[in-house]
């Protein structure tokens, strides 16, 4: 490395105090944890982002976040050039660098990773960048742009942006596709959404969304006004301009909790959802006769994945389409697309890279997380068939109309990452095209009751676990455990796995009933206590998505 480089770079990240006995981990989400914490973190992220930029010579991404996580937390994470997560190879390397304990140490780690990644140092490098809108965000931009500049690296500061959003412009920027620009997202999302609606509405899309205080509500304000009122008709709530970011409101809340947020005084009759505080997330729900009814990400992956197969269908198209969930989705949701609709379910561990991974190796790939985080991938065979279809003359009208609704869905839907703008307009085109409502939709299936619990332990990592999360193979006897307690329970199911960001177990447990749901948790929570170990593991980890 050039010794002006270097010089700069230990100079720079000599200015920042490394909190003193915290391990970071990077995770799904990247480092997350109070934003004091991370101004030493987010400067060497930058190091991090300029080499991963030269390896792959293409245009990185950072996005300074914490998703749903308090408005004093905060995170920064990795964006590759396909607007997809950091690869999985260089999460090692990232908590290496960003654990260094000396000027001696991070520049030995900085050199083995050029060496083992055959890195041309001198190879020009390119970062975009943007931020939610959490307080501490200028102040960690600041110190991301002079980590940048110590590299000597080109950058793009785009202020800020919904996660989803600086994905797309990454994988725009490296594809050399449409949008050039913020504006371009909008444009492209908006014409699709509006050719994608029947010609027989008689009238808007009609919701109100509940945008967690977060960066959401401006994008998705921008995203109605590009669209117009004739097409889509939306009221924002919890804005931003008065209430707390994720605080008793967003996605996270509204699934964990089972109720409305605050600020949102349901109503029968009308649709409901909830973006998360960097709008990467999307649930829906309304009023039942007095009752509160959820439509999660697992009811979201269900319609969608029947509006595509109904699409196929007419079109007469051979492609593979599948879903793929993690162990938390709910028993009913797995059964009915395997059972009514036929469609093949693939389970992962839980993480959107998992689920993205997974859901590549079919023609189309559904992946929602129960929490609403998701997308749908198209192959580039299905996008050639589709093309092929819908301007092939010898084929019939609804065969190319069909056709055309799947090009258009390219165009809707964010495929870099989760993105709960392109997921809310891609669902209300899915039911304007149904005539369905919420409650048409609900009734599809009934959720088995579910319940989902903490329990601290001294160490989370004496929990190992396998099958997707599904088993547990460490501590001995804690599988057996629940097994014995799961058959005693009618539909019982539970599972049980180590927290990424906390040392806690995760709990999570179905039956029948939500009595016998609520027991056989508590009874699993039991058994978690009894079987793990003395011994303690501080740490502070990246987030996680449950």
């Amino acid at each position: 490395m050039d010794p002006s480089i270097l010089k700069a770079l230990l100079e720079g990240d000599a200015k920042y105090m490394s909190p003193t006995g915290t391990k970071f981990l990077y995770g799904t989400a990247g480092f997350r944890c109070k934003a004091p914490l991370l101004d030493k973190i987010v400067f060497r992220v930058g190091i991090l982002a300029v080499l991963r930029s030269k390896c792959t010579k293409a245009t990185i991404g950072v996005m300074l976040t914490a998703s749903h996580n308090p408005v004093e937390d905060n995170g920064v994470k990795v964006v590759e050039p396909s607007g997809e997560m950091m690869v999985a190879s260089w999460e090692p390397r990232a908590t290496a660098i960003a654990n260094a304990a000396s000027s001696d140490e991070l520049v030995d780690i900085i050199s083995q990773l050029i060496s083992e990644s055959s890195i041309d140092i001198k190879q020009p490098s390119h970062v975009m960048f943007a931020r939610d809108t959490r307080p501490s965000g200028d102040h960690l931009a600041a110190i991301l742009e002079q980590s940048l500049t110590a590299m000597q690296s080109s950058f793009d500061n785009l202020g800020v942006l919904t996660t989803p959003q600086l994905h797309y412009m990454v994988w725009s920027r490296n594809t050399h596709h449409p949008p050039s620009d913020i504006q371009g997202y909008y444009t492209t999302i908006a014409t699709a959404f509006k050719e994608l609606l029947p010609q027989s509405m008689s009238g808007p899309a009609v919701v109100t969304v509940d945008c967690a205080n977060g960066v959401g509500a401006g994008a998705l304000q921008k995203m109605a006004e590009v669209i117009g009122n004739n097409c889509l008709n939306v009221t924002v709530c919890n804005d931003g301009s008065s209430g707390i970011l994720n605080e008793k409101c967003g996605a996270d809340y509204v699934k964990l909790n089972q109720c409305a947020p605050d600020g949102v005084d349901l109503e029968t009759g009308k649709r409901y959802a909830s973006l998360d505080g960097d709008a990467d997330r999307v649930v829906f729900f309304f009023e039942d006769n007095g009752s509160f009814r959820l439509l999660d990400g697992d009811k979201i992956a269900s319609l969608v994945a029947s509006f595509i197969q109904e699409q196929l269908t007419q079109a007469d198209m051979k492609l593979t389409l599948g879903v793929v969930q993690t162990a938390y989705a709910n028993g009913s949701s797995t059964d009915y697309l395997c059972g009514k609709m036929k469609i093949p379910v693939a389970c992962v561990p839980t993480g959107v890279k998992h689920l993205h991974h997974k859901a590549k190796e079919f023609d189309i790939g559904v992946y929602f997380e129960a929490n609403g985080h998701g997308t749908v991938l198209f192959s580039e065979k299905a996008v050639k068939e589709f093309h092929r279809i819908s301007s092939d003359e010898s084929c019939s009208m609804e065969k190319k109309q069909a056709a055309s609704q799947l090009c258009r869905l390219t165009q809707l839907i964010n495929q870099a990452v989760g993105d709960a703008l392109s997921d809310l307009l891609l669902v209300e085109v899915v039911l304007a095209h149904k005539k369905w409502g919420c409650a048409e939709w609900s009734k599809t299936y009934t959720d088995l009751p579910n319940r989902q619990m903490k329990v601290k332990v001294p160490d989370r990592t004496l929990m190992k676990t396998t099958d997707a999360e599904r088993v547990c193979v460490s501590p001995a006897g804690l599988q057996e455990a629940i097994d014995t307690l799961v058959v005693t329970f009618a539909m019982g199911r539970s599972f049980v796995r180590p927290s990424g960001t906390e040392d806690v177990v995760r709990v999570y447990a179905e039956a029948d009933t939500q009595a016998r749901c609520d027991l056989l948790a508590c009874l699993v929570a039991d058994a978690v206590t009894e079987h793990m170990g003395d011994s303690v593991n501080k740490t502070t980890a990246a987030d996680e998505n449950h």
